[in-house]
């Protein structure tokens, strides 16, 4: 049985994972609203980036809760 301590930690990350991505959503969205395309670009790609590394340590988190 998994520690509470782990599943606690795994939740912080997870969560982290996912403000990261927001962060860099809402920073394509600004590069957008000023065309710069480019920088909205390179947002979107740090922002997938993000999301898959949130979702792979939400999957973690909430196996680590269920045991």
């Amino acid at each position: 049985m998994p520690h509470a301590n782990e599943a606690s930690v795994l939740h912080k990350q997870a969560a982290s994972d996912h403000e990261a991505a927001a962060k860099q959503h809402l920073k394509a969205a600004e590069c957008h609203d000023h065309n710069k395309v480019g920088d909205a670009k390179s947002s979107s790609k740090s922002a997938m980036d993000c999301c898959n590394t949130a979702q792979k340590n939400t999957k973690a988190a909430c196996d680590c809760s269920a045991k």
